[in-house]
């Protein structure tokens, strides 16, 4: 068996409302919704974020995005609202953490590292 790809997701209550945040998060609408309660959104470097409906599960996610440049990140998400005080930096990678509309984690990470995954 050869793995090819992985999907991240999240859980959220109303898949209506939150594509609406995360396509305001990304800037663009879903690549994909194959089915009426999922969405998902393809990532330049493989990889894709499916945001699907489950309201017993919703909130409880994790997810770890990588950007190009966290403060440029940042700004974008000062714009949306969204409290972008969580903040943390090594000699490997910069973080910035926040929460979806559900509660849900996610991680913006940018590799200062280049042996780390970007």
């Amino acid at each position: 068996m050869t793995i090819r790809n992985a999907l991240a997701s999240v859980a959220v209550s109303n898949i209506s409302a939150a594509s609406q945040w995360y396509e305001q998060l990304f800037g663009r609408p879903a690549d994909s919704q194959p089915m009426p309660e999922l969405a998902e959104w393809r990532f330049e470097r493989g990889g894709w974020l499916q945001v699907y409906e489950q309201p017993k599960m919703a909130g409880k996610g994790s997810v770890t995005l990588a950007v190009s440049d966290i403060a440029e990140q940042a700004e974008h998400l000062d714009t949306m609202g969204v409290d972008t005080s969580h903040r943390s930096s090594s000699a490997l990678v910069n973080t910035l953490m926040i929460t979806d509309p559900d509660g849900n984690h996610i991680a913006f990470a940018q590799a200062i590292d280049p042996s780390l995954a970007q």
